[in-house]
């Protein structure tokens, strides 16, 4: 069952025209229009028509979004950024805070004394965390006063640069260094000047933990990698996937920018990169987050990959849609140039039957004259005969006469089937003697059949009533199917016609031979026109394709069944009344 659907399947998509006879197999089959290169081009310029637009508006489509996602990466890299540096800034912002209160809650004198710094370091350490030691520094450098896990007390850092930019500036962020404590730090420095003209400066150490749990907290891709540099490049944080701290990115160090920047980047090594920065105010910091192109663009690679296959769906659909609406029209101008191939046949097939019908009534009309002749002079001569006693008593003389006139009465009879046969070439619906037209056919066949012992038997029960249709038409069926059985019969075969009444209103002729068969392949294309399975003895294809057409015409219906070495039975099932015709129609 699957098998035969599939096939069906196939069918729809497959040209008709494609299993045609290869038109040297008939002689009268030749090609109205080129059908192959019809569909072909059918195919070809629909598909495109369909497929060049769909493929525009995926170019379009897929340009639009790609360039759309671009925009969001960057946009959400400078997103990520701002945040960061909201968040450092905010970071190193509340410990300077935190400073300036110190120096203006307490004297110089207060914090000089090491249980008061104490306190102060602990509240700091509670309250921002990070705060390694804090110090106090003279105002020529020496630091006076420290607490923290070092011996760091009498340190001179007159020297320092971290010293003297906190002396002019009012206040200092350094870089991270390792310093006296050979650990990685930074420190926030704040000068105090008091009233009588003299300051003094406040330090704090951060221990850079801190600072790195600030940057893990953001949200970044897998491969994302957020840090911070100074302004020659060096780390001051760990880069993941990178250099170590202290160590010199592989980065070009971006240019200054009061607000955040986002940059395309490319590496010979490691391909394209998103790179966003941000200069920390009021320190040396710059925060840095890169991001591989390719992570961020991983879902719409994924949209690519989907919006590619929907366009190969839509090209298969485009294409199975295109090729069976194209076969489907193409096999209509295909099936409507057949009909009207067959239909001129038709014309032709009937034109030369009623020449032919035309020339048998000349040529019976000629032949009548001299039978007529021959039978009167044959009566003459018998008459003559049984006057004069010598011939009157022959009776091989008197034989022979008979003979003469039985000859000429079975010339009559010929000739009156071929009138009668003539009469009827044109459409005429008239009341038909079944028995009567079946035996008129035979007649005209019954010599071949004596000639090759072929058994006719007809069958046709006394109470089948006259019934109207077209003589000529019926005749023809008739002698068609005849002739195609004789054709199929060997010699010493048998052919049996019958014909009975069904339910009233039809009528249902069966004309059984037992010839050479029909396979069952050919038993689906025998009433198609051209195919013929006696091409090479000269068949057209044409004699059972116009008999279908007649019994349409005559509003019945043609059957057959045959097997392969056992014989065929054409069955035609012809309704008592003429089908109701058009006004104006004609055959």
């Amino acid at each position: 069952m699957k098998l035969d659907s599939m096939k069906r399947s196939i069918k729809l998509f497959l040209p008709a025209f494609r299993r045609q006879q290869d038109p040297s197999q008939g002689r009268l089959y030749r090609y109205m229009f080129n059908y192959g290169r019809l569909w072909k081009s059918a195919v070809m310029l629909t598909g495109l028509c369909a497929i060049i637009p769909l493929l525009l508006v995926t170019w379009v489509d897929y340009n639009v979004t790609q360039r759309a996602v671009e925009s969001e990466s960057l946009a959400r890299t400078s997103r990520t950024v701002s945040n960061a540096k909201r968040t450092i800034a905010a970071f190193l912002a509340k410990r300077k805070a935190s400073l300036v209160y110190i120096v203006h809650d307490n004297t110089y004198d207060r914090l000089l004394d090491s249980g008061r710094l104490s306190t102060i370091l602990e509240n700091l350490r509670l309250s921002i965390g990070g705060v390694t030691d804090i110090g106090v520094i003279d105002g020529v450098g020496q630091q006076v006063a420290y607490s923290g896990p070092y011996s760091l007390e009498g340190r001179d850092y007159s020297d320092q640069q971290w010293f003297e930019e906190a002396m002019d500036r009012g206040f200092f962020i350094s870089e991270v260094f390792m310093g006296f404590r050979n650990a990685p730090h930074f420190v926030i420095a704040v000068r105090y000047e008091a009233p009588d003209r003299s300051f003094f400066v406040l330090r704090i150490s951060i221990d850079t933990g801190r600072l790195n749990e600030q940057l893990s907290g953001f949200e970044l891709s897998d491969q994302g990698n957020a840090f911070i540099i100074n302004t020659k490049g060096v780390l001051q944080t760990p880069s993941r996937g990178h250099e170590k701290i202290f160590e010199k990115i592989n980065f070009p160090v971006p240019v200054y920018s009061d607000k955040t920047e986002v940059v395309q980047y490319h590496t010979t090594a490691e391909g394209d990169y998103i790179l966003g920065y941000a200069y920390i105010p009021d320190s040396p910091f710059i925060l840095m987050i890169v991001n591989k192109t390719g992570e961020l663009m991983r879902s719409w690679h994924r949209t690519r990959i989907e919006m590619l296959a929907y366009l190969l769906g839509g090209i298969v659909i485009v294409l199975i849609a295109v090729t069976g609406f194209a076969t489907y029209f193409v096999n209509r101008i295909y099936v409507a140039d057949q009909r009207r191939i067959r239909s001129l046949h038709q014309v032709e097939y009937a034109n030369k039957l009623a020449s032919i019908g035309r020339l048998a009534a000349g040529v019976a009309h000629e032949i009548n004259n001299p039978l007529a002749v021959i039978n009167e002079k044959a009566g003459l001569i018998k008459d003559i005969f049984q006057l004069t006693d010598r011939y009157a008593g022959d009776e091989k003389l008197l034989g022979l006469v008979d003979a003469i006139n039985e000859s000429v009465a079975r010339c009559g009879r010929i000739t009156k089937q071929l009138l009668s046969f003539a009469r009827h070439m044109d459409f005429s619906v008239q009341p038909v003697d079944i028995r009567a037209v079946i035996s008129d056919v035979v007649g005209f066949l019954g010599k071949e059949a004596e000639y090759r012992n072929i058994a006719i038997t007809i069958d046709v029960p006394p109470d089948i009533p006259q019934f109207e249709t077209d003589r000529g038409k019926l005749q023809q069926i008739l002698l068609n199917l005849i002739n195609n059985a004789f054709a199929a019969l060997s010699e010493g075969g048998a052919l049996t016609i019958t014909a009975n009444r069904v339910n009233g209103k039809t009528l249902r002729i069966r004309i059984n031979d037992t010839g050479c068969g029909i396979s069952d392949k050919d038993l689906k294309r025998i009433f198609e026109p051209f195919f013929s399975t006696k091409t090479s003895t000269g068949g057209t294809g044409l004699g059972l394709s116009i008999t279908y057409s007649l019994v349409q015409e005559l509003g019945g219906v043609i059957d057959v069944e045959s097997e392969v070495g056992v014989g065929t039975q054409f069955t035609i099932t012809l309704p008592l009344m003429p089908p109701a015709r058009n006004k104006g129609e004609t055959t």
